[in-house]
C-alpha cells in the first residue's frame, strides 16, 4: 500500500446508548504514564490489553469508537453482552458486518477502564495485518483519548499519557497551540493551503487530525471552488477502507501553513465526492492531515482542553515522498526457506578418545529449514514504472536488488519505494511456479 492510508470514518451502527467508565489512572503514578510505540508506515502502534488479552492497536484521532479485527471467534477475548450490527467507511463497497461488545477491561501500564464498547469486525476484509507486515488487532481513539492528554515523539518512538487532571500543559516557545473543533468525537483544525500555482493565495480549510492515515494531507474536491485537481496528477490506490479500496489523484500543492508553520510541497491525494461520501456529512470538512506531516512534529493530543499542541522537529523541511514504484506489497503468511549453515567438528580425538598426531578442526556444511516471511504483490497502480515493466498482481517477491525478500520488514520494501526519484529497482518473483526478473526505476510523476 503507499504507506498503508488506513482511513476509518463514519461508523453507522443501530445499538442503544449505554454508559461507559473512563479511562483512570492507577497506583503511585497517578499523573502520567509512558511508554514506546511501534511506528510502521506513519502509524503509531501501541500495546492495548483488552479482557486481560495483550494486543496491538493503532492510535487513531480519525476514530469515534474502539474497533477490534482478526478475530474469528467471539469468544477470543471473552466478549460479553454481543450484538450483530454494520459499520461502513470510506470506499464504495457494502457495509461491513460486526459484532458489538459493551463491558471490556481496557488496559495500557497503570491506565484503565471497565465497561467499555468494542466493535468486533467478522471478517477483515482488507486484511489490515498483511498490509502493515506485522499483526495489528485494531484501532482505537476517542474511547481513550477523551480521558488523557498524549503526547507523541515520533522521532524517539515515544507516547506518554497525562491525566488532565493534575497536568499543566504549558506551551512553550517554539510550541503553537491550535483549539479544536469536535464533529462526532473526531478533531479538526483550520490551516492555510496554496493550490493555486499562479498566485499565493492561501486557502483556509478545515482538516480532520487523523493520526490513523499516514498520507501528508487529504482535500475533497469540490467542499470549495478551489479545491480541485492540478494540472500535474495521477491516479493512484490512496488507501483502504471498511467499505472497499480509495482511489484518488495525487499530487502536489506549493504550501501549507499550519499557524506559523510552513510545509513547502507536500504531497496532496484529491478525492471526488464517491469514495468520501460518508466523511462528507460534515460539511465543513475540506479534507484530512495525516501521519505524514504530523511525524514532523512533537504533538500534544488534548482533547479534555480542545486543542493540540505543535513543535517542530528536524524533519519539518525535509521532502515528501510517495510510492514511486507502483506497486502495493502484502505479507503473505510464512514460507520454508533452506539455509546453508557451517558446523565445527573436532577432529584432534578418535574414536576411542585418544590425540590424534595433528590436532584439527573441521567446518562441515550443514543445511537448515526456517519459516520466513513471504511478501506478495497486492496491486498495481496503471502505468507506474512497475507496471510496464511487466510485474503482475499475485506475483510472490523472491529478491529485492540481489537481496532475499525475506531478509526484509515490509516497512523496509516500503521505504524503498518512497526514495529519491531515478533509484534502480531490481526484482526477481516467482508466478505460478516460474521465477521471472524485472528491473525498474522509481518514477516521480508529480
Amino acid at each position: 500500500m503507499n504507506r498503508l492510508l488506513l482511513y476509518f470514518f463514519a461508523l453507522f451502527f443501530s445499538v442503544s446508548a449505554f454508559t461507559q467508565q473512563n479511562f483512570q489512572f492507577l497506583g503511585k503514578e497517578t499523573d502520567k504514564q509512558s511508554l514506546r510505540f511501534q511506528l510502521i508506515n506513519n502509524l503509531v502502534v501501541i500495546p492495548l490489553e483488552i479482557n486481560g488479552h495483550q494486543l496491538s492497536f493503532i492510535l487513531d484521532t480519525g476514530v469515534n469508537k474502539t474497533i477490534l479485527f482478526n478475530l474469528t471467534s467471539k469468544d477470543s477475548v471473552g466478549l460479553n453482552n454481543v450484538k450483530k450490527v454494520f459499520i461502513r467507511g470510506l470506499g464504495s463497497g457494502e457495509p461491513v458486518e460486526a459484532l458489538f461488545s459493551r463491558g471490556n477491561n481496557f488496559r495500557i501500564k497503570n491506565i484503565t477502564s471497565s465497561n467499555q464498547g468494542l466493535y468486533v469486525v467478522l471478517k477483515d476484509a482488507f486484511d489490515i495485518s498483511a498490509k502493515m507486515g506485522t499483526t495489528i488487532h485494531g484501532i482505537i481513539g476517542y474511547d481513550l483519548l477523551k480521558d488523557v492528554i498524549v503526547k507523541i515523539n515520533y522521532v524517539n518512538k515515544r507516547i506518554d499519557f497525562y491525566n488532565p487532571k493534575t497536568y499543566n500543559l504549558n506551551v512553550c516557545n517554539k510550541c503553537e497551540s491550535f483549539p479544536l473543533q469536535f464533529y462526532r468525537n473526531k478533531p479538526y483544525i483550520d490551516v492555510n493551503v496554496q493550490v493555486d500555482t499562479v498566485t499565493n493565495k492561501m486557502l483556509p480549510v478545515k482538516l480532520l487530525i487523523d493520526t490513523g492515515g499516514s498520507d501528508a494531507v487529504w482535500l475533497f474536491e469540490g467542499t470549495k471552488k478551489e479545491l480541485k485537481t492540478p494540472k500535474k496528477f495521477f491516479k493512484d490506490i490512496i488507501g483502504e477502507g471498511f467499505s472497499g479500496t480509495i482511489y484518488g489523484n495525487r499530487s502536489r500543492v506549493p504550501k501549507i501553513s499550519i499557524g506559523k508553520f510552513d510545509i513547502g510541497e507536500p504531497t496532496v491525494s484529491f478525492l471526488d465526492s464517491s469514495s468520501t461520501f460518508n466523511a462528507r456529512q460534515f460539511k465543513e470538512r475540506n479534507g484530512s492531515i495525516g501521519g505524514g506531516i504530523l511525524k514532523r512534529f512533537k504533538v500534544w493530543i488534548d482533547y479534555p482542553n480542545k486543542r493540540v499542541v505543535l513543535k517542530k522537529n528536524a524533519s519539518l523541511k525535509k521532502g515528501f515522498y510517495y510510492n514511486m514504484s507502483g506497486l502495493h506489497i502484502v505479507y503473505d503468511g510464512q514460507e520454508l526457506i533452506k539455509e546453508k549453515g557451517t558446523t565445527k567438528v573436532d577432529d584432534s580425538y578418535n574414536v576411542n578418545n585418544q590425540t590424534a598426531k595433528n590436532n584439527v578442526i573441521s567446518l562441515v556444511s550443514t543445511f537448515f529449514y526456517r519459516f520466513k516471511p513471504k511478501y506478495k504483490i497486492d496491486k498495481v497502480v496503471e502505468n507506474s514504472p512497475a507496471f510496464k515493466a511487466g510485474i503482475q498482481v499475485g506475483d510472490v517477491i523472491k529478491r529485492i536488488n540481489g537481496k532475499a525478500a525475506h531478509e526484509y520488514h515490509l516497512n523496509e520494501i516500503i521505504d524503498m519505494f518512497h526514495t529519491k526519484p531515478g533509484k534502480k529497482i531490481k526484482m526477481e518473483v516467482e508466478r505460478v511456479g516460474v521465477k521471472l526478473k524485472f528491473m525498474f526505476k522509481l518514477e516521480q510523476r508529480i
